[in-house]
């Protein structure tokens, strides 16, 4: 007589099919790491389609609102340090406050992987919510519109005021150049 779980391996094989699936999807994920050009490429074409629906549906803004909100917080934690020197005061790696400090890092609260990550994720689930009329749930999108953009103001006026009381820059444009004596080769 056969258990009760299905003694014939089908959920073994499928366990095993999952995990199968699961790490080449995470050596894929682990091949695009060096190229984040091409994955934000990516990324805004997705973007583009989803507004393009949203756009011809006329419909689906609790769902766009949401995805705004989303990634407004995933924005606060890409432009955030690992460590907010306003919160705890460690004795690990701070942000240097004088210009004598010794220079340390800007280490972000969410690295640029996970944030892209994270928000094509949330892109593609709000686009397969786009197929599913129970989602579509009839709003006035002006009134959204505008409280998006006054929460958008009124965050980044607080993370920007955090950025300059703290003097950090979250964003390193390149190595720096300096001046000195330029050599002249003879060819």
């Amino acid at each position: 007589m056969e258990g009760v779980g299905g003694g014939d391996g089908t959920s073994a094989a499928s366990l095993d099919q999952w995990r199968q699936f699961s790490r080449l999807f995470q050596i894929y994920l682990d091949k695009t790491t060096p190229h984040a050009v091409y994955r934000w490429i990516g990324t805004a074409a997705l973007v583009f389609l989803y507004a393009l629906r949203v756009y011809y549906i006329q419909g689906f803004y609790i769902v766009s609102y949401g995805l705004g909100i989303y990634i407004l917080n995933l924005l606060i934690g890409f432009l955030s340090p690992l460590v907010d020197p306003e919160l705890e005061p460690s004795d690990g790696p701070l942000l240097p406050t004088k210009g004598s400090d010794e220079f340390k890092p800007f280490i972000r609260r969410l690295p640029e992987f996970k944030f892209w990550y994270a928000i094509t994720k949330a892109f593609i689930i709000s686009f397969l919510m786009t197929f599913f009329s129970m989602f579509d749930v009839p709003v006035f999108w002006p009134i959204l519109l505008c409280y998006w953009f006054v929460l958008f103001a009124l965050t980044m006026k607080r993370q920007i005021m955090h950025m300059v009381k703290y003097r950090y820059v979250p964003f390193n444009i390149g190595k720096q150049k300096y001046g000195g004596k330029k050599i002249l080769s003879r060819w």
